[in-house]
């Protein structure tokens, strides 16, 4: 390894590779010094004394000054000591050049395997640092290959995979075609970074939102809760603290342009705003938009809600396969039972006091025009094919406003 040879490589993997000069540095000491000590056996405590700007080294032996030397590997007599300097004394630590002649081929090769094994190191761990900051992001790349286990997508100086569980099914994945992906989970590994990513998990509709939806990514408006079924249908919660701002309408944009470059983004994924609520009550309310509901009953106790809908809305409100129930429950936290205006005013649950203040507000509802409950991306996708009287739990995924805060 040449001073021209050991210039060029050092400079090479700090501009090309955006490894840091003291990275590199202390990767060539220990490497010398890890050379010199299987090479040689003058001295078992030394250092390396590198000239970065010549490309020149020289080793430097640290024994102690004794009396009487057991060890000359480590100890020098102090007559010999004083010979050098007259300022010497018992216990000092004297320092001498003791680079051999031909610290040549052999050595030079043990050093460059070990600086290479410790700059791969550094890559690894830069490369780590790197994405460990951008997980719960979206990153874009470029899709590499596909085969029967994953999705290979070219971030640029690493590799993600993308697993069938975790694609979208409104989604193609064409080699040489640029992908956004939601980072998953990052994992450091002996070959480097092992960069999971997605493009079904709710967290890719969340930032997609706050691109697209200025109010979200400066906090105006907050991402409450998200539930989503990848490729399908999805609802997605807001607020804002600031009365005079419409969370749901932001949302939406000037003629749905920003909710339909997120529906774009998604291949056509069906998306409903909906407006947060505090009271359970509301929220649920809103949630099943764009169902018509007549009465919310609330169990805290056990975190469940019995829905009253008209019984023409019953399967509106249920959604195709149970869906749009499924989805409201995992927005809004709460279990939902939903039943029939008939099922309902036979076991004696409606009408109530409740029903009638949900009348009362839907009527004060429809005089806000500038006020928007909710949105639904494509309300006429829904499928009304009529299904009998469920209670939905949570299969949809979701993230909840913890999750958003990320």
């Amino acid at each position: 390894m040449s001073s021209n040879e050991l210039l060029l490589a050092t400079e090479y993997l700090e501009k090309e590779k955006k490894i840091p000069r003291e990275v590199l540095i202390d990767a060539i000491e220990a490497a010398l010094i890890t050379a010199y000590k299987k090479n040689y056996d003058s001295a078992r405590s030394v250092r390396v004394e590198l000239n970065m700007d010549e490309g020149t080294f020289h080793v430097i032996a640290r024994k102690q000054v004794v009396e009487e030397v057991m060890d000359n590997r480590e100890e020098i007599d102090l007559s010999t000591a004083l010979v050098k300097n007259p300022a010497y004394e018992v216990g000092d630590v004297y320092e001498e050049d003791v680079t051999p002649n031909d610290f040549g081929r052999v050595g030079a090769q043990a050093a460059k395997q070990a600086v290479m094994q410790r700059l791969r190191d550094a890559e690894r761990e830069i490369l780590y640092d790197e994405f460990i900051d951008k997980e719960d992001d979206i990153v874009n790349g470029l899709i590499d290959r596909v085969d029967h286990r994953y999705v290979y997508v070219n971030l640029g100086r690493t590799e993600a995979v993308l697993s069938e569980a975790e694609r979208s099914p409104n989604d193609s994945y064409i080699p040489n075609e640029r992908i956004r992906v939601y980072v998953n989970k990052v994992e450091q590994t002996t070959k480097g970074p092992q960069i999971y990513v997605s493009r079904s998990h709710p967290g890719l509709l969340k930032r997609l939102f706050e691109q697209e939806v200025p109010e979200i990514f400066d906090g105006t408006v907050i991402v409450k809760s998200v539930a989503r079924e990848a490729g399908d249908r999805s609802k997605i919660s807001v607020h804002s603290d600031n009365p005079d701002i419409d969370a749901v309408g932001a949302c939406v944009g000037a003629k749905g342009s920003r909710v339909e470059a997120v529906v774009e983004e998604l291949g056509g994924e069906k998306i409903d705003i909906v407006q947060w609520n505090e009271d359970p009550k509301v929220f649920v309310k809103n949630a099943l938009s764009p169902s018509q509901v007549l009465q919310v009953i609330v169990d805290e106790a056990n975190q469940s809600t019995v829905v009253v809908v008209p019984d023409y809305q019953l399967s509106l409100a249920i959604g195709k396969r149970g869906q749009n129930a499924r989805l409201a429950a995992k927005l809004t936290g709460w279990k939902i039972d939903i039943k029939s205006e008939t099922d309902a005013r036979a076991a004696g649950v409606y009408p109530s006091e409740e029903s009638e203040e949900i009348a009362e507000n839907e009527n004060t509802d429809e005089t806000e025009d500038n006020d928007l409950k909710t949105y639904n991306a494509d309300p006429e996708a829904f499928d009304t094919t009529a299904e009998s009287e469920t209670e939905v739990k949570d299969d949809a995924d979701v993230i909840s406003e913890e999750d958003t805060e990320k």
